[in-house]
């Protein structure tokens, strides 16, 4: 679970980003004053910081150019300031992308995922070496091919792909694709399943890694059969 960096001096502002980021599956923690954010980084861990530019104690901008001088962790910087001189400054201090206020909660918790798709490297598991997927292009190789994904059916594989041999039942697979709350039957899954194994089978002949589990769901293993 990937945990964010909140660097917000308004409570109410950074507890509503909270929120969205745990609604999202993600951890996070929160600091308010700009003098504690190197120390922290640099007793911590943090995938990915958001960082608001006008912080009491130092400005958003010298924080980040600090940051980039021990740390190549991504940065979405959070500002008021819409001059376009701001956000060339920030970008070229380092900053990978940034939000604009008054923003989106949800547009804010894209702008993660987005951010920290660009910065996976492309996974690969001991099940099986020579298959690797590419979550910033939702691509799968296998044997020198390639083929491409939806957004859910790469996040359902991405999902299975990571814990070999566990069984996702249907509604903890929903709950990790569909974050938005929104309802869905069982059979929307079963459908994607469905069109990701014809999508895998053509690139994987004659085997079949995404196995069901009658009455339990569903779990990726290239090494058994039903």
């Amino acid at each position: 679970m990937s945990r964010i960096l909140i660097v917000e001096d308004e409570l109410k502002l950074a507890q509503l980003e909270v929120d969205y980021l745990h609604n999202a599956g993600f951890q996070t923690h929160c600091l308010n004053q700009g003098l504690e954010v190197v120390p922290w980084l640099k007793d911590n861990s943090a995938d990915l910081v958001l960082l608001d530019l006008m912080m009491p104690g130092r400005d958003g901008l010298e924080i980040c150019r600090d940051i980039r001088n021990f740390s190549q962790v991504p940065i979405i910087i959070v500002t008021a300031r819409i001059e376009e001189i701001d956000r060339l400054l920030g970008l070229e201090m380092g900053a990978d992308d940034y939000i604009c206020k008054p923003f989106s909660l949800r547009e804010m918790v894209a702008r993660v995922k987005a951010v920290l798709r660009r910065h996976q490297p492309p996974l690969t598991t001991s099940c099986d070496e020579s298959l690797t997927l590419y979550p910033e292009s939702y691509k799968v190789e296998y044997g020198g091919q390639s083929i491409e994904l939806t957004s859910v059916e790469f996040q359902l594989f991405y999902a299975l792909y990571q814990q070999p041999g566990r069984i996702f039942s249907r509604s903890k697979l929903m709950d990790l694709i569909y974050q938005d709350q929104r309802i869905v039957s069982d059979r929307t899954i079963d459908s994607h399943i469905k069109k990701l194994r014809k999508k895998l089978t053509g690139l994987i002949p004659g085997q079949e890694i995404i196995h069901s589990v009658y009455g339990a769901g569903y779990r990726y293993d290239p090494q058994k059969s039903e």
